[in-house]
């Protein structure tokens, strides 16, 4: 892991010097968060055009690294130079002395350190019985991942096709993934890359969403709260937590290290907790929720010009045009978001066409805001729809209440996230309230209290994106409108964490009704982080023979070679970086791939017979791997794949050689 750690603090170093060109009033800790993201975009990107030129090797990620880490000149420039040395000394003071406030502020950021190395050392680990995972919605998601990193280290899979349904262009965001690759060709380990890579993307959306929240409500223990209640997500499965405790007859020390299930997702649950169903399973996500909230903590720059470092446009056209170049440089940031997570990508466009409606005055910063979000987006769009498998026509369609099936809309929402949406009421109302009344002083405050006007016209987008992922379906499958949910609930988070806040600071009598409500929020979504964290769940993904077979495979045929297997989601051939005929058609149905004419093409080879020749021909299928997958879903006939040499065998693994 020493090698991933060395990287992702020389790319974030890169970053953070980014970060002195766009905002001057961060502290370190902000900044060298920020600087992870944008460093290990800005590596991904480039990883991405050198290797589609040059292919992936160890001469290409370094010099993605190089290109990462140059901003770093930024520094020696004299102002920027005193302005970092300023927050060094600033950050280092934190460190100087000992008091409860210190001490507290610590234990904060630790707690959290501590949950996401549990955690995401979880999400992939190796045993001699083979390949595990522990997180409990992970067991399709793992292989996904690893089949498009491995593909990238041992498949030359550049430019990308997509692994799953070769000839496709792979137009699933995959700078995550690369990003991971591109750490292995110089030296690191894929679970190391992979645990280093989500732990630093986790404590940087912990840092950033903190200080967004701070900025829009003027609250630091808003800020403090906000992230509890995004790691920790729930709704009201503690209830059923409480009913299963009741009926086991355990202790209940015993019964927390042995819970039976999870309670934010399952078959009672559709909202899941973030770390669960999201971050740990949806890489893409966790790198690029991160990306989208930098560039919304600008976006209310602009919108909110009483913030303290709120953006001008006043005076001679000289000046006009140096302050242009902050909306800009944050526009190449959100460009970047089609190849990294497009549905983050999504949502800025709905926002900012809101703030732009009503803040219409700041037309030039959106302007120079939409130039930097162009250059970058258009090409990396118009390469990633030319020659894709995926049918527009397959993401949109009428579906009232989300996922809720044949519950009623209403009990499905209280049950999923409890009192979540009462408490976005609530913050609005203590909001205006507080507005009115001139907002009295706290100790916990951290800036001006902003206009609440402008704070609730910014609320508007994201209570859109609620309303439209209720009535409309954006994505064949309509669980994956949780992609857009979960920024409704971001958006949402400095409401409800600003109400929280505003009950504590009223006085000791309220402030056991405060935590009340971060424990109804927190308490089901705190029970899956465990669950996992704990390493409770032992969910084996790839047996041993498919692991001795993938190394086999690697040694026996060329990196582009196309396999023939089962439809199946941990197919042997994953962890070759091969190319497979078609894969499981969860994932292809899920990116609005048509895969019903393969499917029936591998059903028939399988079969054997004369039409499997034509098929094997037509296709140009090099190998077919026979395993127990294939037998038993697929019956396949082993007598028809005799007359072919088998090339690498393992228990019950062969793998036939069709073409010479």
């Amino acid at each position: 892991m020493l090698i991933s750690i060395l990287l992702i603090c020389a790319i974030s170093f890169g970053g953070l010097a980014l970060t002195y060109l766009f905002v001057s009033d961060e502290r370190f800790m902000w900044r060298l968060a920020a600087g992870s993201i944008v460093g290990t975009s800005i590596f991904g990107i480039v990883c991405f055009v050198l290797a589609s030129l040059l292919g992936l090797n160890a001469a290409t990620s370094a010099a993605a690294v190089a290109v990462a880490m140059l901003p770093l000149i930024i520094l020696t420039r004299t102002p920027f130079k005193r302005e970092f040395k300023h927050d060094w000394a600033k950050a280092k003071g934190k460190f100087q002395g000992g008091n409860l406030k210190r001490f507290t502020g610590f234990g904060y950021y630790a707690f959290f350190a501590i949950v996401f190395w549990l955690f995401f050392g979880q999400a992939m680990y190796q045993t001699d019985a083979g390949i595990f995972t522990g997180g409990s919605n992970n067991l399709g998601d793992l292989p996904f991942h690893l089949g498009a990193i491995l593909g990238f280290t041992d498949g030359a899979n550049f430019p990308p096709q997509n692994p799953s349904f070769a000839g496709a262009r792979f137009s699933y965001p995959f700078i995550a993934d690369l990003v991971t690759a591109g750490f292995m060709k110089l030296g690191a380990d894929v679970r190391g890359a992979m645990v280093i890579q989500d732990f630093a993307w986790a404590f940087s959306l912990l840092v950033i969403l903190e200080r967004f929240t701070i900025k829009l409500t003027g609250n630091k223990l808003a800020g403090r709260i906000a992230p509890f209640l995004l790691f920790f997500s729930g709704g009201l499965g503690f209830v059923w937590f409480a009913k299963d405790y009741w009926e086991q007859g355990k202790g209940l020390w015993e019964f927390i290290w042995h819970l039976p299930r999870d309670y934010t997702i399952g078959e009672k649950f559709r909202w899941g907790n973030s770390l669960v169903v999201l971050f740990i399973t949806q890489r893409s996500l966790l790198l690029g929720m991160p990306i989208t909230l930098l560039v919304l903590g600008h976006i209310w720059r602009v919108f909110a010009p009483a913030d303290g470092d709120a953006i001008e446009n006043k005076g001679a056209d000289a000046p006009a045009i140096t302050a242009l170049v902050k909306p800009f440089i944050i526009g190449l940031f959100a460009g970047m978001l089609p190849l990294i997570h497009l549905h983050s990508l999504a949502v800025l466009f709905v926002v900012t066409g809101f703030c732009f409606l009503f803040r219409t005055e700041k037309w030039r910063d959106w302007i120079a805001f939409g130039i930097g979000v162009s250059l970058i987006a258009v090409p990396e769009l118009l390469w990633s729809m030319s020659g894709s498998a995926s049918e527009a026509g397959k993401f949109i369609g009428w579906n009232f209440g989300w996922d809720k099936g044949d519950a009623n809309v209403i009990w499905f929402w209280l049950k999923n996230t409890g009192i979540v949406i009462p408490m976005i009421a609530a913050g609005i109302y203590l909001v205006l309230t507080f507005a009115k009344a001139g907002d009295g002083e706290h100790s916990m405050k951290a800036e001006p209290m902003p206009d609440a006007r402008s704070l609730l016209l910014f609320y508007i987008p994201f209570l859109l994106l609620y309303v439209v992922s209720n009535a409309v379906k954006l994505a064949p499958w309509e669980w994956d409108n949780i992609k857009v949910l979960i920024y409704w609930y971001v958006g949402s988070l400095p409401l409800i964490a600003v109400a929280l806040a505003k009950i504590w600071e009223s006085g000791t009598k309220f402030r056991a009704l405060a935590v009340a409500c971060v424990l109804a929020m927190t308490l089901s979504g705190g029970l899956d982080v465990w669950r996992t964290m704990s390493g409770q769940n032992k969910i084996r993904v790839f047996d041993t023979d498919a692991v001795r077979l993938a190394e086999q495979i690697k040694a026996k045929t060329p990196p582009n070679a196309l396999f023939l297997n089962a439809p199946t989601y941990n197919s042997a051939v994953v962890l070759t970086g091969r190319r497979s005929f078609m894969r499981y058609i969860g994932h292809l149905s899920s990116h609005g791939i048509d895969y019903a004419e393969r499917e029936e093409q591998t059903k028939r080879i399988y079969d054997g017979g004369g039409v499997a020749e034509l098929y094997l021909r037509k296709n140009e299928i090099e190998y077919v791997l026979v395993s127990p997958e294939e037998r038993n879903s697929l019956g396949a006939n082993e007598e028809f794949f005799k007359k072919y040499s088998v090339i690498a065998e393992s228990g019950q693994y062969r793998v036939y050689k069709i073409k010479n």
